[in-house]
């Protein structure tokens, strides 16, 4: 049986030029169909530009819609080498003479010297106690035999602290694993060894991790071992036995904020000054000024400003014709994006209803007015003046705490709803999806069609090469008969 390798050698036809024709024809509702898709892609891309520049101007407008933000306040220190101070929400404005008499200290004890840190000393359990120690006479002086310790004094452990227990045992009872054991308790409590360069220069150093008067610690022992190394190493109660030194006691810093004594367990202090924290450094005098933070208030009107300018501009683009070559954007006569526009522009366009006289209601009075080509301008002198003569009608006129009235609670509540599942935006966007499975389904079905036409266009010009082979071959051989014939005839 003739078999044809190459189209077309059998019937000496241009019959794969024929089939390339044929399969561009048969292609061309494919090629239509990925337009189709490409133009849906591309108008959902734009979708969702749309959707980031909304969530952007709906964040700046939720950030002035609380009417806290324009209570922001500044918060400056005299002398930031006494202490550095910062303003909250809730600052109150005013001048605050400060004086630091003492800081918050964490208390630090030390034990005994020992000749090695890696010998065993004795096994029991630790329990460490916090709480505050009154009365009695601490000995200051360095040269006296009790240094760093505590005579007629009481020590009152905190309301509903139970404290905690540090086993030691063979495996951890030299003074290497008793600081290992405590810091890996978490008691509240860094264990570290000190070498004081003496003849038994190993020292154990026990430091509260939380400063103030009421983290003083105490410290029992039970031994297992039948002796009290364990014991005389750790074991200190300031109103008992104490085998450990204390280098630093525990207090709390102290300080007057216009003469008034305040005592803090941190060197963090809030509340000394309403809505401010004080972070003391050291003792000594600082006047803190307290002031509204019309910066702060200026950058935030300029963040909603400059994100509905972006989406402005993005809208701009994305509508965009070009009439030289009479071609548009994505989305050139969008309705979604007419919607969209006009909403946002009519809520920023109608007067807010104040109350009172001095009542705010427009954006143009707080020096915010649209320009010739629908983008939005900030005159910060204007702003600033406002907000000094009337922080609360400024604060009132793009939020309040009912979450409904205000520019800024008015646009978060519009662009959800043109957002949310149900909103104009979101049906685009669900819609286009559709199309676009409709579009793959389309693609995937006529593919197939089409795949089996080519096959079929084929299977028949190979089999026509086939028959115009056999017949060329059929010529030729009685081609060669007749002329064998005539040629025999011609010789007789």
């Amino acid at each position: 049986m003739t078999t044809i390798s190459n189209l077309g050698v059998g019937s000496g036809l241009d019959l794969s030029t024929l089939l390339d024709n044929l399969t561009a024809a048969e292609q061309a509702p494919l090629t239509a169909l990925k337009q189709k898709q490409t133009s849906y892609q591309t108008k959902l891309s734009a979708y969702g530009q749309l959707q980031s520049m909304l969530a952007a101007f709906q964040g700046t407008a939720n950030q002035l819609s609380k009417p806290s933000f324009f209570n922001a306040s500044t918060a400056t220190s005299s002398n930031t080498a006494v202490l550095t101070a910062t303003g909250s929400n809730t600052a109150a404005a005013g001048n605050y003479a400060i004086n630091v008499t003492a800081l918050a200290q964490a208390q630090s004890l030390v034990s005994g010297g020992q000749a090695k840190q890696d010998v065993a000393i004795g096994t029991g359990t630790i329990h460490i106690d916090f709480g505050a120690i009154s009365g009695g006479t601490l000995d200051i002086d360095p040269a006296s035999p009790t240094y760093g310790k505590y005579s007629g004094a009481s020590f009152t452990a905190n309301a509903g602290s139970t404290g905690f227990d540090i086993k030691i045992d063979s495996s951890n009872n030299t003074l290497q694993g008793v600081r290992d054991a405590i810091n890996k308790a978490n008691a509240g409590v860094t264990a570290s060894i000190i070498n004081d360069g003496s003849g038994t220069p190993y020292r154990l150093v026990l430091t509260s991790n939380a400063t103030g008067a009421t983290n003083s610690m105490k410290i029992s022992v039970t031994s297992s071992d039948g002796t009290n190394a364990l014991s005389n190493l750790v074991a200190n109660d300031p109103a008992a036995a104490q085998n450990m030194q204390q280098t630093v006691a525990a207090q709390n810093a102290k300080l007057t904020v216009n003469n008034i004594a305040i005592q803090s367990a941190s060197n963090q202090v809030s509340g000394a000054v309403q809505g401010v924290t004080l972070s003391l450094v050291q003792t000594g005098t600082s006047n803190v000024g307290v002031q509204r933070d019309n910066t702060a208030i200026q950058n935030g009107v300029q963040a909603f400003v400059t994100a509905y300018n972006n989406l402005q501009k993005a809208a701009a683009s994305l509508s965009a014709y070009d009439p030289s070559s009479q071609t548009g954007s994505a989305l050139t006569g969008d309705t979604v994006l007419r919607v969209v526009q006009s909403q946002l522009r009519g809520v920023l366009n109608t007067p807010q209803p104040g109350s009172g006289s001095s009542a705010i209601t427009t954006l143009g009075q707080v020096g915010v007015t649209f320009q010739l080509d629908g983008t939005l301008s900030l005159d910060t002198a204007k702003l600033t003046k406002t907000m000094n003569e009337n922080p609360s009608g400024v604060a009132a006129l793009f939020g309040n705490e009912d979450g409904k009235s205000g520019y800024g609670n008015q646009l978060s509540t519009t662009i959800t709803a043109l957002t949310s599942s149900k909103g104009a935006l979101t049906a685009a966007t669900d819609g286009i999806n559709r199309s676009l499975k409709d579009l793959s389904d389309q693609y995937a079905a006529t593919e197939i069609r089409v795949n089996a036409t080519i096959e079929n266009y084929r299977k028949q010009f190979t089999q026509l090469d086939m028959v115009m082979a056999q017949m060329k071959n059929t010529s030729s051989y009685l081609t060669q008969q007749f002329n064998a014939l005539n040629n025999s005839s011609s010789s007789k």
